[in-house]
């Protein structure tokens, strides 16, 4: 039997996180009895800095339940950043690692499997989502479309998966030797190369709450996940670059044979059309390459991720 950890990001999570814990300890034990997992197996929930009482919750749950432990930390940090805590903090004290969301939208069903998968010698296991009824349609189309995005970009990832997924402590260790600091996990854990497979993800609807993943924190991510591991957005600037060189060199041809059929016409409007049309694009270049350099500037500090002020339970 394995030693199994859950890690689950919590960032004002209070309306969810009783019952989330209810229903994970319900499934443990179903494992337990089943000989799939030990029973030392812990549910870790990570405090993300929460304003609510999430982190006096985790608190009650780690006195009433041996299964639960709880990390706080020092202040809100992300998302990636709060999962990346918890699996660095967890790798050495299971044998495997599960990340899912507190709000449990992701499919229990689906971690027995990737506990038979693991145990069948895959050092990852992907959650892969096959069916998003219960995302807002809004939601369901702008995933849809970054992943087709990445996937021009370059950027290798598994195509429907977020961050449901299991990793050995193997796949972790290796993990933990990229210093990453603009972190997008479902770009850089495909990276590894350890042999890995996928489960099916049904998606369920909150039972509480709502989701803390903000439109601006979804584009926020989806910026990350392209900056972070693909250079064609500035192969982009450079190629609109030289398409425009062609077109201003039409223009000074069109201008000479207009000057010289004598049929210029005097006028500004074309002229500010252009300019700004130009200008727009070269801001644009600019923003593209600013990103980049602000990227570069954050990596050379070597800045640490988060701060862990507080460890409850045993490990």
């Amino acid at each position: 039997m394995i030693k199994l950890a859950t890690v689950s990001p919590c960032y004002n999570e209070e309306e969810v996180l009783e019952k989330s814990a209810e229903r994970l300890t319900h499934l443990f034990k179903e494992m337990i009895a089943a000989e799939k997992i030990s029973p030392d197996s812990k549910i870790v929930f990570v405090n993300d800095g929460s304003r609510d009482h999430t982190w006096d919750i985790i608190c009650k749950l780690q006195k009433q339940n041996p299964f639960v432990c709880g990390i706080n930390l020092a202040h809100n940090v992300g998302h990636q950043y709060a999962i990346m805590a918890g699996m660095m903090t967890m790798k050495d004290h299971a044998d495997a690692v599960i990340t899912i969301d507190a709000d449990l939208q992701d499919d229990l069903k689906a971690i027995p499997q990737m506990v038979d998968d693991f145990a069948e010698g895959n050092d990852i296991v992907y959650g892969v989502k096959v069916s998003r009824q219960a995302d807002p349609v809004l939601k369901r189309m702008s995933a849809v479309a970054f992943y087709r995005l990445q996937e021009k970009m370059g950027v290798k990832c598994i195509f429907n998966h977020a961050d449901f997924r299991l990793m050995s402590r193997r796949a972790l260790n290796m993990l933990a030797e990229y210093p990453e600091r603009n972190l997008y996990l479902r770009g850089l854990i495909p990276m590894i190369g350890l042999k890995h497979t996928t489960v099916d993800d049904t998606i369920s609807e909150r039972q509480a709450g709502h989701s803390k993943y903000t439109l601006k924190k979804m584009l926020n991510l989806a910026l990350d996940g392209i900056t972070s591991f693909s250079v064609k957005p500035i192969y982009l600037v450079l190629w609109t670059g030289a398409i425009f060189m062609l077109v201003c060199l039409g223009i000074f041809f069109y201008v000479l044979h207009a000057l010289v059929e004598g049929t210029a016409v005097a006028g500004w409007s074309s002229v500010i059309l252009s300019i700004w049309l130009v200008g727009a694009f070269v801001l644009f270049g600019v923003g593209i390459i600013g990103v980049y350099v602000g990227k570069i500037y954050q990596e050379v500090k070597h800045r640490p991720l988060y701060h862990i002020s507080d460890i409850l339970g045993k490990l």
